[in-house]
């Protein structure tokens, strides 16, 4: 049961991914991965806070966490922009991208723990 709602949060998570990620990137004139960025930090907020809930929701963690976050962020996006920001020239972003994704997907995973805790 489990492997089903891991599929099933993951056939969720994708495309809110997709649609989030060429919303966000629409609004923005600039190469910074700015949609990217957006899904990254969100999907850690949501990430943090579920798991900080009590023990006893294994199968919303399975689904939300594992299969929705899962699909919903996205390491291997985030290198290969970072790769391509410093093979296009654009190093200072890519710098940026690289140090800002880490710290505010990492205070964003906190903020959401501390949330959780908080109910």
């Amino acid at each position: 049961m489990t492997v089903v709602l891991v599929v099933l949060g993951a056939a969720l998570g994708a495309p809110v991914r997709y649609l989030t990620d060429r919303a966000v990137q629409s609004r923005h004139d600039s190469v910074f991965p700015w949609g990217t960025f957006a899904v990254n930090v969100a999907g850690s907020g949501l990430l943090g806070f579920l798991a900080a809930l009590p023990s006893g929701h294994g199968g919303l963690l399975a689904f939300a966490g594992t299969g929705f976050c899962g699909a919903l962020t996205t390491y291997s996006t985030f290198g290969y922009e970072t790769l391509r920001l410093t093979e296009d020239g654009a190093r200072f972003y890519a710098v940026l991208n690289a140090a800002g994704s880490v710290i505010a997907a990492l205070g964003a995973a906190y903020c959401g723990m501390s949330v959780a805790q908080a109910l």
